[in-house]
Order: C-alpha cells, then sequence, then structure tokens
C-alpha cells in the first residue's frame, strides 16, 4: 500500500499482518476515489470511520486536508492508524478514537463537529450502508456540499437519497462505482 498522490506521494503504508479483521482500501479504489473527489482537499476536515490503516485519512492529508478524526475500535488498527500517521508526518493534525463507530459518531454530534468529507469502510458482511447514512445524518456530521464515501460488498444496495430523520440533511447519491466484489457509493450533503 502506498500513498497515491500529494506531499506523500509514494510513501509507503504499514498493513496488517495477516489478520482478516483489517481489509485496507485497495491502492486502486482509493485512487478511483480521490479522481472523483479531486486531486486537492484544501483545508478539508475528514472524518475516516473504521479507519483500519487510516489510508484514506492519509491519503487525504497528503492532498491538502488540515485535519482528520480516525475512528476504529481493534487495537492493532488502532496502532497501525498512529504509525501510518506519525511516519508521513500527519501525526498533529490527527486525532485517534478508539471506540464503536456508533457511539464515536453520537459524540463527535453532541460536540457540534461536523466535516467536509466522511469515509466509512466497514465490514462488509454488516451491510451498514443505511445504518451510518442514518447515524451521520441524525448527528449531523456532514457540512452542506460535504461528501461521505462508502464501501460496501458490491451487492449491497445503497439508497438514492437518504434524509434520516431530520429532512435538512439529505443525502444525496452522486456516484457509485464496482472493482470486483467491493462496491463505492458516494453521498453528498444538498440540504
Amino acid at each position: 500500500m502506498r500513498i497515491v498522490a500529494g506531499s506523500a506521494r509514494g510513501r509507503i503504508l504499514l498493513g496488517p499482518e495477516g489478520d482478516q479483521r483489517i481489509r485496507p482500501t485497495a491502492d486502486r479504489v482509493r485512487e478511483t476515489v480521490f479522481n472523483i473527489l479531486g486531486q486537492w482537499l484544501d483545508h478539508l476536515l475528514v472524518l475516516d470511520l473504521y479507519a483500519g490503516t487510516g489510508a484514506l485519512a492519509c491519503e487525504a492529508l497528503s492532498r491538502g486536508a488540515a485535519k482528520a478524526v480516525l475512528v476504529d475500535r481493534d487495537s492493532e488498527a488502532l496502532s497501525l492508524c498512529r504509525s501510518n500517521c506519525q511516519a508521513l508526518n500527519f501525526g498533529d493534525r490527527v486525532t485517534i478514537i478508539s471506540s464503536d463507530v456508533e457511539r464515536a459518531i453520537k459524540n463527535l454530534g453532541i460536540q457540534e463537529l461536523s466535516f467536509d468529507l466522511i469515509f466509512a469502510d466497514p465490514p462488509y458482511a454488516v451491510k451498514a450502508v443505511s445504518q451510518i447514512l442514518k447515524w451521520i445524518a441524525d448527528a449531523k456530521l456532514l457540512r452542506l456540499g460535504g461528501r461521505c464515501v462508502i464501501e460496501h460488498g458490491k451487492k449491497e444496495d445503497s439508497p438514492a437519497d437518504f434524509g434520516g430523520s431530520d429532512v435538512s440533511h439529505l443525502l444525496h447519491k452522486s456516484d457509485q462505482r464496482n472493482f470486483g466484489d467491493t462496491g463505492v457509493t458516494i453521498y453528498q450533503r444538498l440540504q
């Protein structure tokens, strides 16, 4: 795994050692996602849910994002996130939260934090696209115009629009791509 572009381009990221619980986003998938999002993410605030190795947040930071919050509950994943962020000199721009995603989202919502870009890469077997969208919409975590990128199993359905319990936070599906067994859906907050 390598950083695809930006200030840390070509730098190698640490990955899990044979652990099937952590499934890093493939370089090819990351490259396509960032081609869709735009090459430069200057000054954006990023949230990386189910962070794993931290590759998505690190890629965003390499491309100019101001800060990133990484959330995972797995001890090896948290260690990989810390190590990768430190190795790329992003440590001062990163907050790492050890928590399950639902609780972290609720706490971030209580703190009234919001983000320009949210990544979520849950275990595919969970089929969590709609649930994650609900948590994000209910906690009002996505800024107006902000985007949410959810990685999921290719066969999992993803709704066209999602408003959660508060329709003032409408998330609209703006793009969807498949890579083998992996699906990636991008939502944007329109209102």
